[in-house]
């Protein structure tokens, strides 16, 4: 796949998941989860980052993603790997739950 391809293809991924999480920003009720740390989830997390992994591995690219919502993979498995994904599906959770818009 080109750059320009891959590109084009990284934005619509990108777009959905901008779109699942506006659909959850304009819900009057969010689902909120702590995470073991403490702190917080909601389903725009958890629905921005099942579209990007999703979309991502679609592209067939063989690229690992890390995800801060996604399973934890060894450093050690991780040690090794020339390039990767890195994913935050929504930056901001706790500002995204107080609804000021800045997330």
């Amino acid at each position: 796949m080109d750059l320009e391809k891959l590109s084009q293809k990284i934005l619509e991924i990108s777009s959905l998941a901008s779109k699942a999480i506006m659909s959850i920003y304009d819900k009057e009720d969010i689902n909120i989860v702590n995470k073991e740390d403490g702190s917080p989830v909601t389903e725009a997390d958890l629905q921005s980052n099942s579209i990007i992994c999703q979309g991502l591995t679609d592209i067939e690219l063989n690229i690992p993603i890390l995800s801060e919502e996604g399973i934890n993979i060894n450093y050690s498995e991780r040690l090794n790997w020339e390039y990767f994904w890195l994913i935050d599906p929504l930056d901001g959770t706790k500002e995204f739950i107080k609804k000021n818009g800045e997330f």
